[in-house]
């Protein structure tokens, strides 16, 4: 039989590479891609090592997490309306709140999960909780023994003199200091709506005992670790950090409530995967995600279905007895004044 001569050989090798690049083109073009926006840190490596291997294993996709902090996010939103490339975004509560206020946010499709769901998580149409830690104190149990100091159990101790230049509370550029003036003014007879008595409490009450406004958490515990404050604002996910580093770091929730912080998530409009974007948010919800992201990140289930164990549970604000003590704030309110409390917060008691 006589060879095949070398030029159709070699024709017939490219035509088979050639056939094997398109056939392989078309596989990888007939993957879809998920843009997901969230918080980066340990956020960020929770969802892309635990979460996000099995949406794209079951739904044959390629998520892509975006990393920015929820202000970052929000503005991403902003500046691409109307031509979006971001399908879903995760944001804290109020944030997402402003996003749902600019119509940025597709309305959630009903489904079984969300019935499972904390009254509290059900932000809106569009969006929904998918994890809440709760904002309250903070304190250096040794240094508090060594004292003879009962634990903090009020948001009033903030104003008691014995912590004077021993606190460390973040500006109301944050949200755990945000929520703090929010608090100083109900349990002064004021609101978000009548925030007076709030920044009344804290110029005359709190601003003597504060050593520091600390907006970055690293910061916080950083002076809390080298002994110049035995006091703070925290958030119970937050706490976990320098817990874990075997300081001696106590979390209260305040006998009037700790304060409710959700990381919220909603499908984007328009948007080019609105199906997926769905199915993201849905599997995020489920009972097996829920749990991994409270034993990777802090953050509660508001799935009530979810069981966690009781080292795990006792970390957070787990299970409906401590869900529904928590205090919810009115962010359609707080957004439309934050820039005006800003201002005057930096006027008046950050000065």
């Amino acid at each position: 039989m006589k060879s095949q001569h070398p030029s159709l050989a070699i024709s017939a090798l490219r035509i088979a590479v050639t056939c094997a690049a398109l056939t392989t083109g078309h596989a990888f073009a007939a993957t879809s891609t998920l843009y997901v926006a969230g918080a980066g840190g340990s956020i960020e490596q929770a969802y892309k090592t635990k979460v996000i291997p099995g949406f794209e294993k079951l739904h044959d996709v390629k998520v892509v997490y975006v990393a920015g902090n929820s202000t970052e996010v929000l503005a991403k939103l902003q500046a691409q309306k109307g031509r979006q490339q971001i399908n879903v975004a995760i944001m804290d509560d109020g944030p997402m709140y402003q996003a749902l206020q600019q119509g940025l946010c597709a309305k959630l499709e009903e489904s079984a999960v969300y019935k499972d769901l904390y009254p509290i998580a059900r932000l809106s149409a569009e969006a929904t909780g998918i994890g809440v830690v709760a904002t309250g104190i903070g304190y250096n149990e040794e240094a508090f023994k060594k004292r003879g100091w009962p634990a903090p159990n009020s948001w009033e101790d903030l104003k008691d003199p014995r912590f004077k230049q021993l606190i460390g509370l973040p500006p109301v550029t944050n949200t755990y200091g945000l929520h703090t003036l929010v608090e100083m003014a109900r349990l002064h007879g004021g609101s978000e709506k009548n925030i007076e008595p709030g920044f009344n409490a804290l110029k005359d009450e709190v601003a003597p005992n504060v050593l520091a406004w600390v907006a970055a958490p690293g910061e916080m515990d950083g002076m809390m670790q080298n002994g110049d404050i035995v006091m703070a604002v925290y958030g119970s996910g937050r706490a976990l950090a320098l817990q874990d580093t075997g300081f001696p770091l106590k979390f209260v929730y305040p006998k009037e409530g700790g304060i409710a912080l959700q990381l919220a998530a909603c499908g984007i409009t328009p948007n080019a995967q609105p199906e997926l974007s769905q199915q993201f948010i849905q599997y995020v919800l489920s009972p097996e995600a829920q749990g991994v992201l409270a034993k990777e990140i802090g953050f509660a289930p508001v799935n009530q279905t979810v069981q966690l164990s009781p080292e795990v549970a006792a970390r957070m604000p787990y299970g409906p007895d401590k869900v529904s003590a928590l205090i919810k704030v009115d962010w359609d309110t707080i957004n439309q004044q934050r820039s005006e409390w800003t201002a005057r917060w930096n006027r008046t008691v950050e000065r």
